[in-house]
């Protein structure tokens, strides 16, 4: 009588295969890190745009940046000094539409043409 071979399948109340927790290279996560502290996006969003959990993003800014927050102070200040710059902007446009009105006026001075 021929042996039978018998492959081992799961057994009831067991899981079938348990799947490998992914792994991020040090470089990835890094960069992870960086995009989420410039970006000024949620933590949650940017976490969900790479296709990790926030608790892992955090874990990674937590290691590499310490208690770094997003660069939010930063954000406030480039609006101040832009509204400021934007300010500025109309008295420079007026200064010059005045000054092309000026110089494409014809020159009082100049010679009349001839009429024949």
């Amino acid at each position: 009588m021929p042996q039978t071979t018998t492959t081992e399948t799961s057994k009831p109340g067991t899981p079938a295969a348990v799947p490998k927790p992914k792994r991020y290279d040090e470089a990835f996560k890094r960069q992870a890190v960086e995009n989420w502290l410039r970006s000024g996006k949620s933590g949650t969003q940017i976490a969900g745009e790479l296709g990790l959990s926030y608790p892992s993003l955090k874990e990674w800014k937590r290691r590499y940046w310490g208690d770094a927050m997003p660069a939010r102070a930063d954000l406030a200040a480039e609006v101040r000094a832009l509204r400021a710059e934007l300010s500025r902007v109309p008295e420079q446009r007026d200064i010059l539409k005045k000054s092309l009105g000026i110089l494409s006026e014809p020159s009082k001075t100049a010679t009349k043409p001839s009429t024949p």
